[in-house]
């Protein structure tokens, strides 16, 4: 019993350790994915903030809609690059949220909960993914940890 009891502690000592490593890793890339393919199509597509700026939470509807539409575009695509590195993430998990809730009030909302029918399910997702990066960071595989360790042990 007590060999099984030190195999079992060896062995979440080291999924401890990879997941200190990769566990974050995986969250990062796969918001960074999303935002990129939504930040892409935005950079490639028309303006269609118009049509909902009625419908953006205050203080987000007073903003002009290609001013909206230029914040929200770039937002993704630096966003999701700074998460791939782990350069800035708890500053671009937090302007993702906050560009998430704006786009759950304005787009997703009144749409309920199915994906099909443009819902809410997947920004409800993408917050409850960003939690761990805005609140614990990026992981040990990033920039962020590396340059932690290099500046800040000084």
């Amino acid at each position: 019993m007590n060999s099984i009891i030190h195999l079992y502690a060896g062995l979440t000592a080291r999924l401890d350790q990879a997941g200190s490593y990769l566990g974050l890793m995986g969250l990062r890339l796969l918001l960074a994915w999303e935002f990129w393919e939504s930040g892409v199509e935005k950079f490639n597509g028309d303006n269609w903030f118009a049509d909902i700026q009625g419908d953006f939470p205050f203080p987000f509807n007073l903003v002009p809609v290609d001013i909206s539409w230029f914040l929200s575009t770039w937002s993704e695509l630096i966003g999701a690059v700074a998460l791939v590195i782990g350069l800035g993430t708890r500053f671009f998990s937090l302007s993702l949220i906050i560009l998430t809730i704006v786009a759950w009030a304005s787009v997703h909302a009144g749409n309920g909960y199915n994906v099909c029918d443009n819902g809410f399910k997947l920004p409800l997702m993408y917050l409850v993914m960003f939690v761990p990066l805005l609140l614990s960071g990026p992981g040990k595989l990033s920039l962020d940890h590396w340059l932690a360790r290099r500046f800040m042990a000084r």
